[in-house]
Order: C-alpha cells, then sequence, then structure tokens
C-alpha cells in the first residue's frame, strides 16, 4: 500500500469515527401508564415512609411488573411501537383515580409537563369512572369519553403515542364458567373513542375475561385476585376477599396480556 492509499484510509477512518461519536445518543423512550389500582405500582414511594412487604403485600399492580417486559430482548417484538432499545416505564397510575379525579388531582398534568416526542402514554380506566357513591371519582359515560379525549388529545399534541385500554376484568360476574362484563357501557365507551380517534386499542376486558375463563373460577379467585387466607401475609392478618385486585401472578397474566398484544398492534402512521 503506497504512502497516498495510507493517508486517504487514516483519514477516512477518523471521518467515520468522529461521525459515530458526534451522532446523537437516543434517548430512552418513556412508557407512561395512566389509570387506577388495578394499574398502580405499590412497590417503592407509594406510600412514603411504609414497608410495602409489611402494609400492602401481596398487593401488585399489572403495571408494577411491566418493566420487566421492556427488556431488550423483548423491544424486538414490539419495535413497531418502539424503534430504541432502551426503555423505561414510568407507572402514574394511583388507586382510586377515575378519568376525571386524576385530571383533577392534577396527575395527567404531571404526566403531560414531562411528554417527550415518542413516548408512549396506555390508558386504563373505568374501575371508578363508574362508582356513583363516590361523587369525587364518578364521572358518566360521556364525561368519560371525554376525559380519554382529552388525554389522547393532548398526548399527541407532545408527538407522543396514546393507547387506549378497556378495564381490566373483575372475578365477577361468572355465568355456565365464563366471566362476563362487570364494566357496563364503560367497556364499549372506550372502544368507540379509540375507533373515533384512530387510537390503538387493547381489549384489556375482554382478554382478561377469556384468559381467567380458560384458567377457571376457583384458580384466579385464588391464585390471581386479592382472596387471602388469614394468618398468611402480614399486611393482612384477618385475611381478604378481594375480587378486583390482583396478587403476583395475577399482575403479571394481565402484563403479559398487554405485552401480547402489543406486538400485534401498529401505533406509529
Amino acid at each position: 500500500m503506497d504512502l497516498m492509499t495510507k493517508i486517504i484510509c487514516s483519514l477516512s477512518f477518523i471521518v467515520i469515527l468522529c461521525s459515530l461519536m458526534l451522532e446523537p445518543k437516543r434517548q430512552p423512550v418513556r412508557v407512561y401508564l395512566i389509570g387506577d389500582s388495578t394499574m398502580a405500582d405499590y412497590s417503592g414511594d407509594y406510600n412514603p415512609g411504609k414497608d410495602y412487604l409489611k402494609t400492602l403485600y401481596p398487593l401488585t399492580g399489572w403495571g408494577q411488573v411491566f418493566q420487566q417486559f421492556m427488556s431488550s430482548d423483548s423491544l424486538v417484538n414490539i419495535k413497531r411501537f418502539i424503534a430504541v432499545d432502551s426503555v423505561i416505564v414510568e407507572n402514574k397510575a394511583r388507586g382510586g383515580s377515575s378519568t376525571r379525579s386524576f385530571f383533577q388531582e392534577g396527575r395527567w398534568r404531571d404526566v403531560y409537563q414531562n411528554l417527550k416526542p415518542d413516548d408512549l402514554v396506555l390508558m386504563q380506566f373505568g374501575h371508578n369512572d363508574s362508582y356513583k357513591i363516590n361523587q369525587e371519582r364518578y364521572v358518566n359515560v360521556e364525561g368519560y369519553k371525554e376525559y380519554l379525549r382529552l388525554f389522547v388529545s393532548q398526548s399527541r399534541d407532545k408527538d407522543a403515542y396514546p393507547v387506549i385500554l378497556t378495564p381490566v376484568a373483575r372475578n365477577y360476574p361468572w355465568k355456565n364458567g365464563h366471566l362476563k362484563n362487570a364494566h357496563g357501557k364503560y367497556d364499549q365507551a372506550a372502544k368507540d373513542v379509540a375507533i373515533e380517534m384512530d387510537v390503538p386499542l387493547i381489549d384489556l376486558n375482554n382478554l382478561s375475561m377469556e384468559y381467567f375463563s380458560t384458567r377457571g373460577k376457583e384458580y384466579v379467585t385464588k391464585h390471581f385476585f386479592m382472596n387471602l387466607l388469614p394468618g398468611k401475609f402480614e399486611a393482612y392478618p384477618n385475611g381478604k376477599d378481594d375480587n378486583i385486585h390482583f396478587q403476583p401472578a395475577g399482575a403479571k397474566a394481565v402484563a403479559q396480556l398487554v405485552f401480547d398484544t402489543m406486538k400485534k398492534l401498529d401505533v406509529k402512521e
């Protein structure tokens, strides 16, 4: 190799090296989870100053275990959603939240102010929106749809990508061995907004009803939902009868349903 060729090769190498060094690093995409207690993360600072294992465990929201589905190996399966190899799950779901209270308490503002282009917003409400006894949470079906429209529109204002989820199933009512819809018109309302605004939909209510039905009432009651025997867990010395919230196995099962559905959806135009 003559001197001129060596010089040209050296310069080419330097140019390539500099371009790689100067190429901006892609920031991790954030997946924001907004919703209620069935989605919330009860560990960490959910109840500041209180030990999760002593005060709430085994209570587990499905969003609490969602980060483990966002590993670099798994992200290959949802590259239509997320084109980077690093994702941070920001779980902003809170127990007792309806679409209305989530907005009025400033929780949505906290998400909106931090949204960046290409972030995802997964929204799952409905459990508390229909709770007429609590007027601080309750919002009628039309109001529920309006708040979903707001979350969708403002996510898009930030070039983030909204995804609507129907509310996850409760462990009732059962009929002839099959779990039925417990969310009334709120289930269809979420679907209506998704169609109207051309938003990707994860029909978590139907997915979870079908999956829980395949496992059977006895199994999901004992292993998935918060039905606990007295003395088994420190946080619940008298046991617990709760067919809305999840134990770890139930949370993981629901998170898996969400992730598997994301593989089939295309959030970006």
